[in-house]
């Protein structure tokens, strides 16, 4: 009987110790499986560049020049109520001029934006005025897209270089809706607006 007992007793030692290596083997490989997907978020995902494909033909940037700089110009822009030109007795709210800020997609104020003449000037004094190429409708209550050719930039910066620029994403800034007439000729009223400014340098 003793003897009995004493087998059976290391017996159930011997099954035990057998069922604890397997649960650690299973834990191991459980973990093992684990590992990839836990750290896959710090291999983090590249901030996707601007692409132009949604936008219409006419203010896509040609072929041959690269996206150097992204930003977001938030400001106002002024408009003044003028006579029409060659047209007697009819007056419209003209674009006065911008001044806006230039953020970086950070939020991290990179620039400005202002005018007459419209100039884009970066914090290190680098700067450039632009000729116009093309607009584009951008929906009900915003200014048009725009895409201007850049004039050689003055100072030696950021802006030194640029080819073109595309205004994109496009909101508010359009004309007031207020009377402009003969009675309030050279009033002046100012809009807020937003919009992205895309950057291209030949690449």
């Amino acid at each position: 009987m003793i003897i009995k007992t004493t087998l059976a007793a290391a017996a159930a030692l011997a099954l035990t110790a057998c069922a604890s290596q397997m649960g650690g083997s299973n834990n191991m490989g459980s973990s093992a499986i684990n590992t990839p997907s836990m750290g896959s978020p710090n291999t983090g995902t590249p901030a996707m560049m601007f692409s132009q494909a949604g936008l219409p033909d006419s203010v896509k940037v040609p072929a041959g020049n690269r996206v150097a700089l992204e930003t977001v110009g938030v400001g106002q822009i002024t408009y003044e109520c003028k006579a029409k030109a060659n047209m007697p007795g009819q007056f419209e709210w003209v674009f006065g001029g911008p001044d806006a800020k230039l953020m970086d997609r950070a939020g991290k104020q990179v620039g400005k934006y202002y005018g007459p003449p419209a100039t884009w000037e970066a914090n290190d004094g680098s700067k450039f005025t632009a000729t116009q190429i093309a607009v584009a409708p951008a929906g009900d209550g915003n200014i048009p897209l725009q895409l201007v050719k850049a004039n050689p930039a003055m100072g030696m910066g950021a802006m030194t270089g640029v080819t073109y620029t595309q205004r994109v994403a496009t909101k508010g800034g359009v004309a007031p809706a207020s009377a402009c007439g003969a009675s309030n000729m050279g009033a002046k009223q100012i809009v807020q607006y937003q919009a992205d400014y895309i950057f291209y340098k030949a690449s």
